[in-house]
């Protein structure tokens, strides 16, 4: 029986944020608000830290958290988790789930909503989305998509698109950072090599488009936001203020100084 493994990539080199992974929203670094909202997951069978930062694993021992010590080789997310997959018991069908490190307001309902779909479509990647505004759209560090209406990712951005040349209404959707393979299209896409257009855009999943793989996506409800620049951080301060979910994990955890 195929198991579901949530792996969460995550480094300390970031070019926008450095060391982001390790700042605290109360009191505790968002790499583990990311692993304790991951484990919420109620189809998830394990979960785990994926890194080579010995200040990150540190961290990971200090709270118990299990982890998976990758090379420093890992290009992003997608090839990190790739590399993790191999060191531990997994099975060729195995569902992958990829939850960013740099999530801290992930809601687990989402990961099991995206686990659900993949289960029931035929697509070799499965990247859902939320919708945004026009003026969210114009933000660089959010990717955007467009979806056939078989649900069929056809193309991701950083750019705002489609252009809404002959339609007033919005059209943006944002590529949410849960990403589930089946361990094989996992390994499959750590052979590719870099493509044109993931060079240019920096986005990694543009490799598995240009090579055909099957990208599906499915529209989530409520909202979610990587951390990728200090204003993500703030804002990301005060959104926890008025997080739900916290309060399932936050009063159940031992906090280590």
């Amino acid at each position: 029986m195929s198991k579901n493994i949530i792996l969460i990539p995550t480094r300390l080199e970031s070019k926008r944020l450095p060391g982001k992974a390790l700042l605290k929203i109360e009191n505790l670094s968002i790499i583990l608000h990311t692993y304790y909202r991951a484990k919420l997951s109620k189809l998830a069978d394990e979960v785990y830290v994926c890194t080579h930062s010995s200040k990150i694993i540190k961290e990971c021992k200090k709270h118990n958290v299990k982890y998976i010590k990758t090379s420093n080789l890992p290009k992003n997310g997608t090839e990190r988790i790739a590399e993790a997959i191999k060191k531990i018991n997994s099975h060729k069908h195995d569902i992958i789930i990829d939850v960013q490190g740099d999530e801290p307001l992930i809601d687990p309902k989402n990961i099991d909503r995206t686990i659900k779909f993949f289960k029931k479509n035929k697509f070799n990647i499965v990247v859902p989305n939320i919708k945004i505004t026009a003026k969210e759209a114009t933000n660089k560090n959010i990717v955007k998509i467009i979806v056939d209406n078989k649900n069929k990712i056809i193309w991701m951005s950083r750019s705002r698109i489609p252009f809404l040349f002959n339609l007033k209404k919005n059209l943006f959707l944002k590529h949410l950072s849960v990403i589930a393979f089946t361990k094989d299209t996992l390994i499959q896409y750590l052979k590719l090599k870099k493509s044109k257009y993931e060079k240019i855009e920096s986005i990694e999943l543009l490799r598995a488009i240009e090579n055909n793989l099957n990208l599906g996506s499915t529209t989530l409800p409520g909202d979610s936001f990587s951390i990728d620049v200090v204003n993500d951080y703030k804002n990301a301060l005060i959104a926890f203020k008025k997080d739900k979910v916290k309060k399932k994990y936050l009063s159940k955890i031992k906090r280590v100084p």
